[in-house]
């Protein structure tokens, strides 16, 4: 499953030579999200097209055996961008990778595989899979690319606020930049925290969206860099800041049509049968697929918390205030084929392509199941004891994994490699979380006992 419509290896050598790059950098990530990179000179770009580029595997995280280390990239050529970032003098353009076995075989172990496994399987029921997403982060006051401590936020301005001209400044700046790389940006403006923002990148097909959200990963944190800040996607990096999440909307389209088959203006919620299957599903699997959309320990000091941040395993339409964990956002007459899900427990942190996986799996599972579809939960009409009856969502990261580790559909989605070296990985971050002595504990405690 690609984009469309394809670049061809003529077009990339065309404006390799057009632009007179010099360098193109090779990315891939390894399970929890982190972009890994080769840099070639461009001279070598043919063959590397043409015969993929072997690399180590043996030290990545939950890449290969030190037995099976040898791993090969091969280029999305449809991923080509010239960074706009880059100088002139030293002109690099970017290609994101899949990585495959010497044999040719794509790698179990490469997150973007296992999206493209997932979209093969939605395909082979007649459906394509469209996301969007709504990127939060923050911006701080930066000594030499660190932040400071203790945390200083870029402006005090808040929710949709005309922030201080430099803030405003670096917004578009970010957003000629993602523009720049091929990202459309749907609209962009001030979050209520101080210092946070929101960009809402435009909605395409899942592995468009999955590449296009680590590349404006990248690209944000680089153009702040530049300007003295420091741009973290850190799910709450401060207590007294709101949390960042990653709301997503999704939907199934025909792939005869392209026709948004979770739509039916007949509907209450305008939803149709599909997609009451689909969101049962999620609904069903939501507690294990918060182990890979809030994967952090600290995104659980957002989850259920901090605003706006879901809390209860339902669903809703008026639900905009925060408690369940999807809503159904309203579609005027006319607009339907914008229906859509949106499901708010995904943070930033989140690897794009295994966080696309779970959220299709769980949809899909809901689908061939026929699951049947809770009522909804509207928070300005239901009573706190049927709220203290829903199912909640995690508390921690620890209680999240355990989730995971039981539900044999969420971990069929990330295929026994992964998950079994992502539950791994987790637990040991949330080991190490559980060993340390926090200054709050210090302060609190040291006089007392």
């Amino acid at each position: 499953m690609g984009y469309f419509p394809m670049f061809s290896k003529d077009d990339v050598l065309r404006v390799i030579d057009e632009q007179q790059v010099k360098f193109v950098v090779m990315w891939f990530t390894d399970i929890t999200g982190i972009v890994k990179n080769v840099t070639i000179p461009s001279s070598r770009i043919e063959r590397i097209i043409d015969h993929g580029m072997s690399f180590d595997g043996s030290s990545l995280e939950g890449f290969a055996r030190i037995a099976e280390s040898d791993m090969v990239l091969r280029p999305d050529l449809n991923t080509f961008t010239v960074l706009p970032w880059e100088s002139r003098e030293s002109s690099t353009a970017r290609l994101i990778c899949s990585v495959h076995t010497p044999s040719g075989d794509p790698f179990i172990g490469d997150p973007r595989n296992v999206l493209n496994r997932q979209l093969r399987h939605a395909a082979e029921l007649g459906y394509g899979f469209k996301t969007g997403v709504e990127l939060e982060f923050f911006l701080f006051r930066a000594d030499q690319e660190k932040p400071q401590f203790p945390l200083i936020a870029h402006d005090e301005a808040s929710y949709f606020d005309i922030s201080n001209d430099f803030a405003h400044g670096i917004r578009r700046k970010m957003i000629d930049t993602l523009t720049a790389t091929g990202i459309a940006v749907d609209s962009a403006h001030h979050e209520i925290g101080f210092g946070q923002h929101e960009l809402i990148l435009d909605y395409s097909h899942a592995l468009v969206s999955a590449d296009q959200l680590l590349t404006a990963r990248v690209a944000l944190r680089t153009i702040a860099q530049r300007n003295g800040l420091f741009c973290t996607f850190m799910p709450r990096p401060s207590g007294q800041l709101p949390g960042s999440g990653m709301h997503t909307h999704q939907s199934l389209h025909s792939l005869d049509s392209d026709a948004n088959v979770f739509a039916d203006p007949s509907d209450e919620y305008g939803l149709s049968e599909t997609a009451r299957y689909f969101m049962a599903g999620q609904l069903a699997h939501a507690r294990a697929m918060c182990a890979v959309l809030a994967p952090l320990v600290n995104s659980y000091k957002r989850l259920g918390v901090s605003f706006e941040a879901p809390m209860y395993v339902a669903w809703g339409h008026v639900n905009r205030g925060g408690s369940a964990v999807i809503r159904v956002p309203h579609v005027p007459p006319g607009r339907e084929a914008h229906t859509r899900l949106e499901i708010r427990c995904p943070d930033p942190s989140a690897n794009p392509y295994l966080a696309f996986s779970v959220m299709l799996a769980a949809g899909l599972d809901g689908i061939e199941q026929q699951m049947s579809l809770p009522d909804a939960m509207e928070e300005a009409f239901v009573k706190e004891e049927r709220r203290r009856q829903r199912q909640m969502l995690p508390f921690s990261l620890g209680e999240a994994l355990d989730a995971l580790s039981q539900d044999d559909v969420m971990l069929g989605a990330l295929g026994p490699y992964i998950s079994d070296r992502y539950l791994a990985a987790k637990r040991q971050e949330v080991d190490d979380y559980n060993r340390q002595v926090t200054t709050w504990e210090v302060e609190r405690y040291i006089s007392r006992y």
